[in-house]
């Protein structure tokens, strides 16, 4: 198959370059960009250098129509127009936010700009891989969950489907590495600014916080409303979502174990520790896992889980790629099987 990227130059399109280079199903690797066309790909990251020999292409619909599946690894806004134009002609899968929130509303409020097309926005199939498989293997359209929303939603979705936990009361302290804010430097993100520095942002305001409750509420059945607070820390890449919320009387360490088994025994990317025992960044660097660990404090009555991922993998390019294997009939974990980067 041929594949197309545009956007490629963003952190989220050199990591698909490097996942798709490595695909045993992937033909052609196509990057368009609307700032750096006519020049090679090694230009910007040259760490590919006599390995990924691409120029960038102006974006044309037009030439776009004509491969198998696009990838829109864009800023907000440019998606939504880009996919109207696309999915009569071919599979797009969406690495912005432009589709992922369902009402116009909610994401003229949190993004401050309108939405895309009604029609396009009912097209588009919420791509957690491990969650909706079925609904992403028949459709065109895919919008790739953001990174922390990836996290938060495969640790805590067996507790909130099966009403272990009441989402409305839910706390999430979540920390990112800094590759979560894109390539552009800015004052929060340069070295003098980060380095031996811990940083709390967007506190009740991150863009993130809608997509995460609007997917909770789906799989509660009712509404959710969180509290979710985001930090840089000094890294590259790496999330750690740290979630705390009390759990209903009748629940016991054991009761929740089962259903983490249960709910991810056949998930190839998604590893469960044993009560008490908790994941690091460290461990999923570079790969599509997502790692998982709980503990129940019988004191409290509160839960508290952990999961861990890589925020450009998991958190963006390798589940944009383990969708587009649901989407194509591959099996689930071509061309992400890696074991992670350690130490």
């Amino acid at each position: 198959m041929n594949a197309a990227i545009v956007g490629a130059t963003g952190y989220g399109g050199i990591e698909l370059i490097r996942l798709l280079h490595n695909h045993p199903e992937v033909d052609e690797i196509a990057v368009f960009s609307s700032s750096q066309e006519g020049k090679p790909m090694a230009e910007s990251y040259p760490h590919v250098n006599g390995i990924i020999h691409k120029t960038l292409v102006e974006i044309d619909v037009s030439v776009l129509k004509t491969y198998d599946v696009v990838f829109l690894s864009t800023p907000p806004g440019v998606s939504a127009d880009l996919s109207y134009q696309l999915i009569s002609d071919t599979k797009v899968i969406d690495l912005s936010g432009d589709l992922r929130l369902k009402s116009p509303e909610i994401y003229k409020e949190w993004y401050g700009r309108g939405t895309a097309d009604a029609s396009v926005l009912q097209q588009a199939v919420y791509g957690l891989t491990e969650w909706y498989a079925k609904d992403i293997k028949e459709t065109r359209l895919l919008s790739n969950p953001g990174c922390y929303p990836t996290a938060v939603l495969l640790g805590l979705a067996p507790l909130v489907q099966n009403n272990v936990i009441d989402p409305s009361e839910l706390i999430i302290d979540a920390k990112s590495g800094t590759t979560g804010a894109g390539r552009s430097p800015s004052a929060i993100t340069h070295f003098s600014e980060m380095n031996d520095n811990f940083k709390i942002y967007k506190v009740n305001e991150h863009k993130h916080t809608p997509e995460i409750e609007q997917e909770l509420s789906h799989l509660y059945e009712g509404d959710a409303t969180v509290t979710f607070t985001p930090h840089l820390v000094p890294m590259t890449r790496g999330i750690m979502a740290t979630m705390y919320a009390p759990v209903k009387d009748e629940w016991t360490a054991s009761g929740i174990q089962k259903l983490y088994d249960k709910a991810y025994k056949d998930k190839a990317f998604i590893r469960i520790r044993e009560d008490g025992s908790f994941p690091s960044t460290k461990e999923v660097y570079g790969t599509n896992y997502c790692d998982i660990g709980y503990t129940l404090d019988q004191r409290t009555g509160r839960v508290t889980v952990v999961a861990v991922i890589d925020n450009l993998v998991k958190g963006a390019s390798g589940q944009a790629v383990q969708n587009m294997n649901l989407m194509f009939g591959y099996p689930e974990a071509s061309g992400l099987n890696a074991v992670p980067i350690y130490p």
